[in-house]
């Protein structure tokens, strides 16, 4: 799917320093995805996003930075686009990592970036990789966790919304059908945020992720 240009999200020139190198540590915290495109000159070129999710350490502002061939060209908060040979690199984030980071051509073709293998990210499409069979039965179990937890979360949503006076008056409340106790509830819900993490590792988690968690 194709984003909308963010004209608020100003890119600032970096100050090229190098690419720090990715630690085991960072695996769920840090997404390092790249790419190789040739140059105007015809010379191949590395362009590599790199993505803290827990915030700069100076702000707490989320931020993509592009390094070139390991040193800082850009950097601007998210959703964004920087401009590379060819097309741009689109970025964005939500509450369970990176939903999009792409190499868009000029002609509109689209391509993802490939992630670090240390990363959490590259250790999921190697697991791909090598095991597909595993790999969809991993992304299916993953799809019915966020699903369960949308089935429950919505009902209740709508309950507390449907119980708030002028509401109410208006067109009655609203008791939801799935009636959980406080254990299970948590369970469900610690299911469904393990099956949209999971998803975001594969880049396919959306905005039905973070409402079903």
């Amino acid at each position: 799917m194709r984003m909308k240009p963010w004209g608020s999200r100003r890119v600032r020139a970096g100050s090229g320093e190098p690419l720090r190198r990715y630690r085991w540590w960072q695996m769920f915290g840090r997404s390092l995805r790249s790419i190789r495109l040739p140059s105007p000159d015809g010379t191949p070129t590395i362009y590599t996003v790199d993505v803290r999710h827990a915030g700069d350490m100076t702000d707490g502002e989320i931020r993509a930075r592009l390094y070139v061939d390991g040193s800082l060209r850009s950097f601007a908060r998210m959703p964004t686009r920087f401009s590379v040979p060819g097309g741009h690199i689109e970025v964005a984030i939500n509450g369970f990592g990176l939903k999009r980071c792409h190499y868009v051509r000029l002609d509109g073709a689209e391509q993802q970036l490939t992630p670090d293998p240390a990363s959490a990210e590259g250790r999921r499409a190697r697991l791909h990789h090598q095991h597909p069979g595993l790999s969809r039965v991993i992304g299916i179990v993953s799809s019915v966790f966020v699903v369960i937890g949308l089935c429950i979360t919505v009902p209740q949503i709508i309950e507390s919304i449907s119980h708030m006076p002028a509401i109410a008056d208006a067109i009655g409340s609203f008791s939801s059908p799935v009636q959980l106790p406080l254990q299970i509830d948590l369970l469900f819900g610690l299911a469904a945020v393990i099956g949209s993490t999971e998803r975001a590792l594969r880049m396919r988690s959306s905005w039905i992720d973070e409402l079903a968690s």
